[in-house]
């Protein structure tokens, strides 16, 4: 945890509480927190503060702001991928918000098993943005969406995203074209499910705008390809 994300309604007057247990455990455990630190904190939609701890007990952390701090750029990548498997779900979404994208959407596809959409995981999503935030040292939550119906979002609302200013780029090993290096411009990134998209998907998705773009003769999984693409993109 590189910043203490609060929200609006925990900063009201000239100091501020920090009452969460895992925070509070946190700054206790890893950085032996004591009154006269500084302290970074962020409100969830807002801005970042460097703090000083005024006060230091078991069940809350009292701080004062001191100055306030510029926020990390978001990548200009709209993220869209096949839900995973509850397991990597977490990870996924962690990293990918870490790692700056503008927008998270999880979709349906063919080789996504249909009872992940009833995970209870998915309740538990805003928490995991909020550990990827945390992580980064950023305030800004990107939009997460979920999409259970791979057509109609395909044929409905990928098409809005694309434009010759702003493309999509959808990861295909059998794909001619490299995935492109260094983009300047904004673009949206598809993902697909372990096992990938099968032929019928990536034909509509390139029907609908999108470009079929190959990582290499190597198969990755679902969370590497994430972190590869973002990095190889924004490089």
């Amino acid at each position: 945890m590189n910043i203490v994300l609060l929200t609006a309604e925990e900063i009201q007057g000239d100091e501020w509480k920090i009452v969460s247990p895992r925070q509070v455990q946190h700054l206790h455990q890893h950085l032996n927190i004591q009154v006269g630190d500084t302290l970074k904190v962020g409100v969830r939609q807002g801005s970042r503060y460097l703090t000083e701890v005024m006060q230091v007990s078991t069940t809350h952390i009292t701080v004062r702001p001191i100055q306030s701090e510029s926020v990390p750029e978001k990548l200009p990548i709209r993220l869209v991928v096949a839900l995973p498997r509850p397991k990597v779900l977490r990870r996924l979404v962690m990293d990918s918000v870490t790692l700056g994208v503008s927008s998270l959407h999880l979709i349906h596809s063919y080789r996504v098993d249909k009872s992940y959409w009833q995970s209870p995981f998915l309740r538990q999503l805003d928490d995991y943005v909020n550990l990827g935030l945390e992580q980064a040292g950023d305030c800004i939550a990107p939009e997460v969406s979920l999409h259970q119906r791979f057509k109609p979002f395909v044929e409905d609302i990928l098409p809005q995203w694309i434009s010759t200013e702003q493309p999509a780029f959808v990861a295909h090993p059998y794909a001619e074209q490299n995935m492109p290096q260094a983009i300047e411009q904004a673009c949206s990134l598809i993902i697909g499910p372990e096992g990938g998209f099968i032929p019928y998907e990536v034909d509509l998705m390139q029907k609908n705008g999108c470009q079929a773009r190959s990582l290499g003769s190597r198969i990755l999984r679902t969370e590497t390809a994430i972190s590869y693409i973002l990095g190889r993109l924004s490089f």
